[in-house]
């Protein structure tokens, strides 16, 4: 294996000081961390480093505890999962398709099988809570600020559900289904979504989502025009179709991503899109892509992070530039980099680059570049251990849930030279829903019965 263990620690990247848990940086000591960011992020420190910032040192190659039926799972299934020459995943059931430590480095597909980690990494039956977007245009508009509340439903490969082949009865033909709703601003109040990701998108890339939004002012739920989405929707308005509704400006027209929630206007409806804000970093197709490895290397990235957020905490600083999650708990970690480029036509995003946590697969930092290889966002996720937060429900059964809660996100436009937007959502959790949530979540007609 020429990709040792985490505990093993990497055979690159030497750090020049020792750090040790619990250690505080401020900015002034931001050349200790040159070796352990990426690069992308290191040229735009200003954005993601202030003044006055207390980082904490946190684990060193912690071995964070897994849910024990997800372990059962990916033991129990472990060498059925392939892969074909397009990319597609086939064979696989339930837990983790391709074990880190059965992938070897100088395989061909050793970065897609990281890719397919990344999307059937441990997620409890999926995450759902509060969400705040802060969206920072680069020149044009001002800050908006968008409330609200989002659910993510793993509805098959569930590890927890042995009993029910491995998929809860509302299944249907989906892998997932997402949604959410908008509480604030006034404007964009009731605006709500569905998503639903069909089991043949494991086979076609290209096959698309079905899209379901409502339109409070219309009283009507209408299907939306942006039927391919790489991982989670959030929905966008095109501006040429306000009917006088007054839009709100949403996205970065700067780097060809603006928009505007109109969610007065019925052909702004009509024309919806998805805007790469707020959510990004949680789903992916990776058969979308075509992968290469770029190596390993020790980092420092907020896996664990230990401030609170909205809707927890209203009044973090987050820096001057609000993009900023330095003052936090950041563990050092041994990641894997796997740059993917996209198939599909037409994108914004060319090319993703994500740094994947060796033991959780989770993404520590998700980079992408237009075309021309200009680089366009510079993304930091932030998640939360359950097993650390006090007063997280059990898992039915009484076992710890042990899952990694996604409860921040921040994204500088490096395209625009400015401007990005920030989430948080710190109440999140990801144990399994009630029945009667899941009846309600599931069926796309409820969006025009009060969702």
């Amino acid at each position: 294996m020429s990709a040792p263990p985490p505990a093993e620690g990497p055979p690159v990247d030497a750090i020049p000081l020792v750090l040790k848990e619990g250690m505080v940086l401020l900015k002034e000591d931001l050349m200790i961390l040159r070796q352990l960011i990426p690069s992308e992020l290191w040229r735009h420190r200003e954005v993601f480093f202030h003044e006055g910032m207390r980082m904490v040192v946190g684990g060193c190659h912690r071995r964070y505890p897994t849910a024990g039926f997800y372990r059962r799972a990916t033991e129990k299934f472990a060498g059925q999962s392939k892969l074909d020459d397009d990319q597609n995943l086939l064979g696989h059931t339930a837990g983790l398709p391709f074990p880190p430590d059965g992938i070897d480095a100088e395989d061909e597909d050793a970065a897609l099988r990281w890719a397919w980690n990344v999307q059937y990494r441990y997620r409890g039956a999926g995450p759902r809570g509060k969400f705040r977007v802060v969206d920072f245009p680069s020149s044009l508009g001002s800050v908006q600020t968008y409330e609200g509340t989002f659910f993510l439903i793993q509805a098959s490969e569930r590890a927890d559900l042995a009993e029910q082949n491995y998929e809860i009865a509302e299944k249907g033909d989906d892998l997932w289904i997402w949604g959410g709703e908008f509480d604030e601003p006034f404007d964009t109040r009731g605006l709500a979504w569905r998503q639903y990701r069909p089991d043949k998108s494991r086979r076609r890339y290209n096959q698309p989502d079905d899209i379901f939004v409502y339109v409070p002012t219309m009283r009507k739920m209408r299907r939306a025009a942006a039927t391919w989405v790489d991982g989670l929707y959030s929905p966008r308005y095109a501006v040429s179709g306000d009917a006088g509704g007054g839009g709100l400006v949403f996205g970065d027209p700067v780097s060809g991503t603006g928009g505007a929630i109109n969610p007065t206007a019925g052909l702004s409806a009509a024309v919806s899109e998805s805007t790469r804000r707020g959510f990004e970093g949680m789903a992916l197709r990776p058969n979308a892509y075509i992968w290469r490895y770029h190596g390993s290397r020790t980092v420092l990235a907020p896996l664990n992070g230990s401030r609170p957020g909205y809707p927890i905490e209203d009044e973090r600083n987050f820096g001057t530039s609000g993009l900023s999650v330095a003052s936090d708990r950041w563990d050092i970690r041994f990641a894997v980099v796997i740059e993917g480029a996209l198939k599909r036509e037409g994108q914004d995003v060319r090319t993703l680059t994500i740094y994947v946590d060796y033991q959780t697969q989770q993404p520590l930092y998700w980079i992408t570049r237009t075309g021309r290889r200009r680089l366009l966002d510079i993304g930091v996720l932030v998640h939360r251990f359950s097993g650390d937060m006090q007063e997280y429900p059990e898992w039915p059964g009484g076992v710890p849930a042990n899952v990694f809660e996604p409860v921040a996100a921040s994204f500088y436009n490096a395209l625009a030279g400015g401007g990005g937007w920030r989430r948080e959502s710190y109440d999140a959790i990801s144990i399994p829903y009630k029945q009667a949530e899941l009846r309600r979540l599931t069926a796309s007609e409820r969006l025009d019965r009060g969702h």
